[in-house]
């Protein structure tokens, strides 16, 4: 049955989407509620600001955000999400991590093997073409993968007609579908990052904590035909910061949330998915930091890994704290139960929704059976060799389909991406890799125990041996290797004896039976029930929530100011002097040697860091904070630990988003590390 109503893409196409209160909600950039935001802030915002800061921000391949900052192209983002690029340009002769890097002192405007930026050019309504290919009396599933179909049509037809990137992107739960056309950029250089001890200042203890002390940024420069880009729309510089109280926009692209989400859900999160993933994600810390350890050689190698899975853990544990906290908890069920009442009481209402939320638990209790064996088979772990043969392996057999029936991964809009990653010539580290493979592998030992299929991957060796035997055999760090499989299409692939190929191409039957079981199971019932929560929750409420994050461009309002918690008032902004009073010397608390040396040259009052409740979740790293008058004047770098489950609930009352300030970028550029060009190019003087 199509379930999705005109008079629900009605309300939401046409703007009438309202907030209780605009701070609450990180907007599509066609769904801004400016009348609200006029009212709470009394700040007027017209399209033409709307679209100047919508082309200055871009999204980063990596995981992140970004913006335009010069005419010249430079962008502005955090040290962590350029650090990919920072890490895949170093050596063991060069470790910018631990250096830092500018360009003219250490060298060129340094290419970044595979990150991409994409700038949102312009979107379109495509819900009635995608619903439109759920035809009556079709199963969930089937109607699942037709309209999986038509998102790939539309991107398909997009993509010819524009010469763009076009993505189909998913609203609501599959209320809304939105065609999304990007400018990709693949020619981006990496200009500057400071060292990662002053732009990671207290480490992981300090992590989602505030106050904080990091110059958390790097600059690329985009470049397009050999030359440096000049963006028609780019963010004019501040160098003094916000003030405190002011009313400061964030511009970025938050990866996901679940506000939309019934208590179902988030109890089968809470339940099943989190545990699982933090405790597989501990495991593999653990196997990380003891690799780490052997040397500094080693060290350089693991960082980038150790600091993804450590940030994750942290965040997941956020994440599960407010889903363990009672108060959070029962505010949903109190919030769902009086919608379901609603809807009972209408008889209308009742005879489409009143069984929704029931079927939707039903469904959840289908996710423990299926989401362990989904995830180690068809997920995978975080080993670059093993993903790189996956993708080798299903390549020929996807390019040999339609367009349409392919794995989404595999669509020709998504291809070029793709054989950026495949072919990238970035150092894939052997060491870290027999880590990654053996994490992955206990994993499987663990989920697959009494399973035959569990032969094909350890076959009876322990997951140390066969992860041992499987990286030191392989070819596949070798780009021309993998150019040379991709070339030989399916005829290399199956006569390949590379250990890693042996690997994927033993497990992909496996792997694609466990993908559909779930995606019948779980994904094709969702998507038709999570349309229905919304078609509900609109029809008794009326659109007032904007969706749920998607890694897509969003717009997000608060003000700039600190907290009480424990009684105790939090400052909203963090200078110099104390980061100097919060070093110790020892790590994670010892500044780079640069910064110590220009204690002298600093102001002590200049800003470093400082909060505001606007409203982010993870992939919002890298975004620009904006003021009124267009100007960048901070960059989110991180939220407060309270923040975290805002995932589910958005509230301010401790929550914060935390931000270098421009004013400590400016004086870090000068005076520590002499970039006058940089800051000339930024401010114009």
């Amino acid at each position: 049955m199509r379930i999705a109503s005109s008079c629900f893409v009605a309300l939401v196409c046409c703007g009438l989407v309202r907030s209780a209160r605009a701070d609450d909600g990180m907007w599509p950039f066609d769904m801004v509620p400016k009348a609200q935001i006029k009212k709470d802030h009394g700040v007027d915002l017209t399209d033409a600001w709307l679209d100047h800061v919508r082309l200055s921000s871009v999204r980063i391949s990596a995981g992140g955000s970004g913006s335009f900052v010069s005419s010249t192209g430079l962008v502005l983002t955090n040290h962590h999400v350029a650090s990919d690029c920072i890490a895949k340009v170093s050596s063991s002769g060069h470790n910018y991590m631990d250096e830092g890097y500018l360009a003219g002192k250490d060298g060129a405007e340094v290419s970044c093997p595979d990150i991409e930026l994409d700038q949102l050019q312009a979107m379109e309504d495509i819900s009635d073409k995608v619903h439109g290919a759920r035809a009556a009396g079709m199963s969930d599933a089937d109607a699942n993968v037709a309209v999986k179909g038509a998102m790939t049509k539309q991107e398909q037809e997009c993509q010819d007609r524009t010469h763009l990137r076009c993505e189909a992107v998913t609203l609501y739960a599959g209320g809304k579908y939105m065609l999304y056309e990007y400018k990709r950029y693949t020619d981006v250089r990496l200009v500057f990052a400071p060292e990662a001890t002053l732009a990671f200042f207290g480490g992981d203890p300090d992590n989602f904590t505030y106050p904080r002390f990091d110059i958390d940024m790097a600059l690329f420069r985009v470049y397009e035909a050999g030359k440096p880009l000049a963006p028609a729309h780019f963010l004019k510089w501040s160098e003094q910061g916000p003030k405190e109280n002011d009313t400061v926009f964030v511009s970025g692209h938050p990866g996901s949330t679940g506000r939309l989400q019934t208590k179902a859900q988030l109890e089968r999160s809470r339940d099943t998915i989190y545990p699982f993933v933090t405790d597989n994600l501990k495991q593999e810390a653990a196997l990380l930091h003891t690799y780490g350890k052997q040397s500094h050689e080693d060290d350089r190698e693991a960082r980038e890994s150790i600091f993804g899975v450590e940030n994750s853990i942290k965040a997941l544990t956020g994440y599960q704290g407010g889903l363990k906290d009672p108060a959070l908890m029962k505010q949903k069920a109190d919030d769902e139960a009086a919608l379901v009442k609603a809807i009972k009481a209408d008889a209308k209402l009742s005879a489409s929704y009143g069984a929704t939320f029931d079927d939707v638990a039903k469904v959840q209790t289908k996710v423990g059976a299926i989401y362990k064996q989904f995830s180690v088979l068809e997920r995978g772990g975080d080993s670059s060799i093993l993903q790189l043969a996956k993708t080798l392996v299903r390549l020929p057999d996807e390019l040999a389909q339609p367009n349409e029936k392919r794995l989404r991964e595999y669509r020709d809009s998504a291809l070029d991406s793709l054989k950026l990653e495949l072919f990238s010539g970035a150092a894939v580290y052997g060491g870290v890799e027999v880590v990654l493979v053996r994490a992955w592998m206990e994993n499987a030992a663990r989920v697959l125990v009494g399973k035959p299929i569990l032969e094909k991957i350890l076959h009876g060796k322990t997951p140390a041996v066969a992860a041992q035997e499987l990286v030191a055999s392989t070819r596949l760090f070798d780009v021309y290797t993998r150019r040379q499989l991709f070339a030989g299409g399916k005829p290399a692939i199956d006569a390949s004896t590379d250990p890693a190929i042996v690997l994927m191409r033993a497990l992909d039957q496996d792997a694609r039976a466990v993908r559909k079981d779930y995606e019948d199971t779980v994904e094709a019932p969702m998507r038709a029930l999570g349309e229905k929560v919304a078609q509900a929750t609109f029809a008794v409420r009326g659109p007032s929530m904007p969706p749920d994050a998607t890694f897509t461009l969003r717009l997000s309002t608060g003000v700039a100011k600190g907290y009480k918690e424990n009684g105790k008032d939090v400052p909203w902004a963090t200078d110099f002097a104390g980061m100097y009073a919060h070093a110790t010397g020892k790590d994670p608390f010892k500044l780079p040697q640069k910064i110590l040396d220009a204690k002298p040259r600093l102001t002590p009052t200049t800003k470093v860091n400082f909060v505001s409740t606007d409203d982010i979740i993870g992939g919002n790293s890298g975004s620009p904070v904006i003021a009124v008058d267009g100007s960048i004047v901070g960059l989110i770098f991180d939220g407060n630990i309270s923040s975290l489950p805002n995932r589910f609930v958005y509230r301010e009352v401790t929550e914060r988003a935390v931000s270098v300030d421009t004013a400590a970028m400016t004086e870090a550029l000068s005076k520590v590390y002499g970039a006058d060009t940089i800051v000339k190019e930024l401010t114009g003087h």
